[in-house]
């Protein structure tokens, strides 16, 4: 671990999950690692939860946003706020563990192109009915350029300390992440434009062309309070954003002959697959919000959100 104990700035971002975020902030207390700075940023809540993190968690900086900004916007407004070495962003529905910070901080000295890290990412107890911890991420294959697919390494898989040694991953996973506030600066705060869903893979491209690499190490542990179970928590919501951010991530992120034959996929197999099931289901308000997320492409063909967001911080 670095000798100088660097700054940590832990990052989390609260939208009415108030006393969600409050047990993430008491497993905080019991980092072994002290050198740290906590902000929490409330994304338009509809009750204002500034003055009882103040009153019950004074070592916490709030910042009150009066709009929701987005898991990007904000992430960047405690960003620009915060004054760490590194940045470790945070889900507030997650409990980290003691130990944590540590080994996440080692692998920065022992990997010189280091821009980001994940702990190891494992399904909260209260989230399944196994009697050992489901892992949920332990790293990720790149984004085909065909099909917008990849896959999760780990994802329930029982954790019985199978994966021994950090190793490199596509991408960082957006529940717990570190990152070096000087890799930050070159590359560039987190984009906007997506809102919800796939932001952070593209911000892992744009680290990946500035020559970072992004590593997972089982070492760190955190838990993630996202059920394990599959195809129950759809909504409108979350339907209109992950179709319309597929097709956005692959649109900023590959090149022009593999968006033509991602757009024949989606086409002939996508889009009749998903039209067929919400039909079937009799899910015709996520049917209309999947095809919203494709219209939106329909709209803006001729307009694509800069990659990277500049800021002096």
């Amino acid at each position: 671990m670095p000798k100088n104990r660097p700054l940590i700035s832990i990052i989390s971002v609260d939208y009415n999950q108030l006393a969600v975020t409050c047990e993430m902030l008491d497993s905080l207390r019991l980092l072994s690692y002290t050198n740290i700075e906590i902000i929490v940023v409330d994304n338009a809540s509809r009750v204002d939860p500034t003055a009882h993190l103040q009153a019950n968690y004074p070592e916490v900086k709030v910042i009150r946003s009066e709009e929701n900004l987005g898991f990007a916007g904000g992430n960047n407004l405690a960003i620009v706020e915060s004054k760490g070495d590194y940045l470790f962003f945070v889900n507030n529905d997650t409990e980290l563990t003691p130990n944590i910070i540590e080994p996440l901080l080692a692998l920065f000295e022992e990997i010189p192109t280091l821009g980001i890290v994940c702990p190891k990412i494992c399904y909260h107890p209260s989230t399944n009915d196994s009697k050992v911890d489901l892992i949920q991420y332990m790293g990720s294959t790149e984004v085909s350029p065909y099909t917008a697919r990849n896959e999760t390494l780990g994802e329930m898989e029982e954790d019985h300390d199978q994966y021994t040694g950090a190793r490199p991953t596509a991408y960082a996973h957006g529940a717990a992440m570190m990152i070096a506030r000087t890799a930050i600066q070159e590359v560039g705060l987190m984009p906007e434009d997506f809102f919800l869903y796939y932001e952070e893979l593209d911000w892992c491209e744009q680290f990946k062309r500035a020559g970072y690499t992004i590593y997972v190490e089982p070492k760190a542990k955190i838990y993630h309070k996202e059920s394990v179970s599959v195809g129950g928590n759809m909504s409108t919501l979350k339907t209109y954003y992950l179709t319309r951010n597929r097709m956005l991530f692959m649109r900023r992120n590959k090149t022009a002959v593999q968006v033509f034959f991602f757009s024949l996929f989606l086409l002939f197999f996508t889009i009749p697959k998903n039209v067929i099931v919400y039909l079937l289901r009799g899910e015709f308000q996520l049917l209309k919000a999947f095809w919203k997320g494709i219209w939106w492409h329909v709209s803006n063909r001729s307009h694509l959100p800069s990659r990277k967001m500049v800021a002096d911080f």
